[in-house]
């Protein structure tokens, strides 16, 4: 089943009164199928950024269209938004974005809260997921008592509660050292083993070849697709490697 469909998306900014017209997408089209886990690559500017939050519905196209689940996002009422974002759509971001004053499981718990959802349902839903990311014992800790590791978790932990149909992840792992960067992509992973579609966007080479297809953008447009099928996950990493090296030097790029 398609879950997400991007349809010729284009997307132009324009200056003031007109003038200096920039270009950040043009004519991308791709598709994502339920269960998938896929990354998006490519050099900075290249309009990976403007991609995610278009699928996020914070910026709309100028041209094309996203479907999620067959539903055009762009006609959805601005009033409607932002509960199809809680109820639909899962974040992880590369700086957190959790709240200070608040300790780890009521930052977990915001989106429910949010939803009208009571104490004790949001108790029974945040065990299995707090259990999966390892978190359990830190619940009661505030964000600046812990280690980015451990509030990265507590952010995938808030994003996936609601049970969304599509998690974006937007340079999960840059905020964190290789270790921990490497303990998030198995979570991904593990996560992804359980149904969970994801849409990543990285300049990790290391943290792609986790993802079972990876789309590469360059100046806006589709460059390349890579599919992981049945190669390793180190052959898929220098596989990964060599398209951007492509990408980087201005070559074509070759099914």
């Amino acid at each position: 089943m398609t879950i997400l469909q991007v349809e010729g998306l284009s997307k132009t900014y324009t200056g003031r009164f007109g003038a200096n017209q920039v270009k950040a997408l043009s004519n991308v089209s791709f598709s994502v199928e339920q269960g998938e886990y896929v990354a998006i690559m490519g050099e900075s500017g290249s309009g990976k950024t403007t991609l995610l939050n278009m699928l996020a519905a914070f910026d709309k196209p100028t041209g094309g269209k996203v479907l999620l689940e067959g539903r055009d996002i762009s006609e959805i009422h601005e009033d409607e938004l932002a509960a199809f974002r809680r109820d639909c759509l899962g974040f992880v971001f590369q700086d957190f974005n959790l709240l200070d004053n608040f300790n780890l499981r009521d930052n977990i718990f915001l989106p429910l809260v949010l939803a009208g959802m009571s104490y004790v349902d949001m108790s029974k839903r945040l065990q299995p997921v707090a259990q999966k990311m390892g978190i359990t014992d830190i619940l009661n800790k505030y964000p600046y008592e812990v280690s980015g590791g451990q509030k990265q978790r507590a952010a995938v932990a808030r994003a996936v509660i609601t049970g969304p149909k599509l998690l974006l992840a937007d340079e999960p792992t840059g905020a964190l050292d290789s270790k921990s960067s490497e303990g998030l992509m198995e979570l991904f992973a593990s996560l992804n083993a359980d149904g969970q579609t994801i849409l990543m966007v990285t300049h990790s080479v290391r943290a792609a070849s986790h993802a079972g297809r990876v789309i590469f953008i360059k100046d806006g447009e589709l460059f390349h697709q890579l599919y992981r099928g049945d190669m390793a996950k180190e052959q898929f990493y220098q596989k990964i490697a060599d398209t951007l090296t492509l990408l980087a030097t201005g070559g074509e790029s070759h099914e």
